[in-house]
């Protein structure tokens, strides 16, 4: 009983001495809870109405009609797919002339539309546009394909390098003529091949038996996929750059990707949420791998609709690549 007494403790000692794993097994669960309770919590809503103009004014004029949750739009054709992809039940526009459009292939927007025109008759011009449902699996698929995607990427390089830092491996290879760069390159190089293999057999097994919609290039879809890889594993380099400790290293990557698959716009959409949540997205790799990848998917984007997020991430590849070979070090300090 003394020997089992005096190994628990120095186990747990050794578990509160490593602040990165005990600040993280606390800070997680409140993460993913105050996550989700934020994400699930208009439950209490029926129909979804987009807005373009003044909210205000749109909440004045829809106060008769009950169970509206009213969603703020700034730009028309963002607002006008979201209706188009059944993800809003109604768009209004306010202004002198207020006008309100529905999409005729929805039947909640056929029952909401009869109560808009019962409580506010003659207030509002009608437009239409028409498009087939996207359910939730079919829009939750290209998330989730780039999360595995970030996970295989975030994992497969930087925490290899901290081990090989750890074991004095890369040690040895100082005393060869490898620089930092090179070295930083075939890894990189090592992990996108991997990481884009394994994840195009797992997009084409699940093609195959779930067949959700494909409506753009599957080459434009492919090269998303490689700048999203090198980006993400850009960013695990510079975090490996310095780190010696592997417990250390794991908290890290947990700490960038959590925070990364609750803001990305994976699970739900980002509409709802706060201007600056909405910007603090844009600085996040898998933000644009799932905007991009859901575009083509779902929407048949060309080369030029998902330009600026191809574009972003090629910048982010490029800066944090040169940031991580910079502040590279061969050995434990």
């Amino acid at each position: 009983m003394k020997n089992f007494m005096a190994l628990f403790m120095a186990r747990n000692r050794e578990f509160y001495r490593d602040k990165g794993s005990l600040s993280w097994s606390i800070l997680f669960p409140l993460i993913l809870i105050f996550g989700l309770s934020f994400a699930l919590s208009n439950d209490r809503y029926v129909y979804k109405v987009g807005v373009l103009g003044d909210q205000a004014e749109a909440g004045k004029l829809l106060k008769e009609v009950p169970y509206l949750d009213l969603v703020a739009y700034q730009d028309e054709t963002l607002a006008l797919n979201r209706l188009t992809r059944h993800q809003l039940d109604l768009l209004i526009q306010t202004g002198t002339t207020p006008r309100y459009w529905i999409n005729t292939q929805s039947k909640k927007a056929w029952f909401l539309e009869k109560t808009l025109q019962a409580v506010t008759p003659g207030q509002f011009a009608r437009a239409t546009v028409k498009g087939e449902e996207v359910g939730y699996v079919a829009w939750v698929i290209p998330g989730i394909l780039s999360m595995s995607l970030m996970f295989s990427c975030l994992y497969g390089v930087g925490y290899v390098i901290v081990r090989y830092r750890d074991n004095g491996v890369l040690k040895r290879y100082r005393a060869t003529p490898v620089t930092a760069l090179e070295f930083l390159s075939a890894q990189a190089a090592s992990r996108l091949l991997i990481s884009v293999s394994t994840i195009a057999l797992v997009f084409a097994g699940s093609h195959l038996l779930l067949d959700f919609p494909v409506k753009g290039s599957y080459l434009l879809l492919l090269l998303t996929t490689m700048l999203g890889a090198l980006s993400m594993i850009a960013l695990s380099l510079v975090c490996a750059a310095r780190i010696d400790s592997l417990e250390f290293m794991n908290g890290l990557l947990n700490f960038i990707s959590w925070p990364m698959m609750m803001l990305s716009g994976l699970w739900f959409s980002l509409d709802e949420t706060p201007r600056l949540v909405q910007q603090i997205s844009l600085a996040m790799p898998l933000t644009h791998v799932v905007n991009a990848a859901r575009a083509i998917m779902l929407d048949g984007a060309g080369l030029t609709d998902i330009a600026p997020q191809l574009l972003t991430l090629t910048a982010l590849t490029v800066i944090l690549m040169a940031i991580a070979t910079r502040s590279f070090r061969w050995q434990k300090e």
